[in-house]
């Protein structure tokens, strides 16, 4: 039988097949030859996507005392009450890290997927405790790893938005520079959503941890269908972002 471990393993093997690329914008330009519509950018949503992609871009790196510092910031906001050890220490599977390294599992989503986690933990401190601990609703027995999942969320917005892109492919994407054009931190915002919104779908869906890709595909259909409602003028009119609790 495979092992927490071995499965956690697989999922984030699996959250590649979720990375994407993403852009946004205003005006659609369609012809009768393009497969797909391309969406113009102002000035300001260039600036405020080129500052993603280059977070987006930064690696962990575990010996840049900038990085060091942020894991450390992310366990005393998880488990103030405990002291850390070490950055490589057991405590850290804890947290739903595969082992006792963390930087061996964000080699996929990079320095921001910390970023999100430390902004979900500081900004709706409940609702971030609330899933580390699995506090809420019929929770299954073998449970998602929190900070495994954390960052299969991180991977599965940058495709989805395609934040990897030139110039915005899709109408979510577009939608969202809107957001991101206002609001500085609107993907850690959206992250923060779509982590709650992963949980509540979970539970609805009374799922265990093989079903964990089935959850996260249900997690963005519902995503991108809040995202295109028509009187959707900023994230915190999203439906799912009133599951977030500070």
């Amino acid at each position: 039988m495979p092992t927490c471990i071995d499965m956690c393993a697989e999922v984030v093997a699996g959250s590649a097949a979720w990375l994407g690329r993403g852009l946004s914008c205003v005006c659609v330009q369609r012809r009768e030859s393009d497969a797909r519509p391309s969406f113009d950018l102002t000035p300001s949503q260039e600036e405020c996507l080129l500052r993603l992609q280059n977070r987006i871009d930064v690696a962990y790196d575990s010996l840049i005392p900038e990085h060091q510092e942020a894991l450390k910031a992310l366990w005393k906001v998880a488990f103030p009450e405990e002291q850390l050890r070490g950055l490589i220490s057991e405590q850290w599977k804890e947290m739903g890290w595969q082992g006792k390294d963390p930087s061996t599992d964000f080699r996929g989503g990079g320095f921001i997927s910390l970023e999100n986690l430390l902004y979900f933990a500081r900004n709706f401190p409940k609702s971030f405790q609330d899933l580390l601990r699995k506090q809420e609703g019929d929770r299954a027995i073998w449970e998602y790893p929190f900070a495994v999942a954390g960052v299969n969320i991180t991977f599965m917005l940058i495709q989805m938005l395609d934040l990897e892109a030139l110039k915005p492919r899709n109408l979510v994407g577009a939608t969202f520079l809107k957001f991101l054009a206002e609001n500085e931190s609107a993907f850690d915002l959206l992250y923060c959503i779509t982590f709650k919104l992963m949980d509540n779908q979970w539970l609805a869906m009374r799922a265990s941890y093989m079903d964990f890709n089935a959850v996260m595909k249900a997690t963005r259909r519902q995503l991108e269908e809040e995202l295109l409602q028509e009187d959707i003028t900023r994230l915190e009119d999203l439906p799912s972002y009133n599951l977030l609790s500070r």
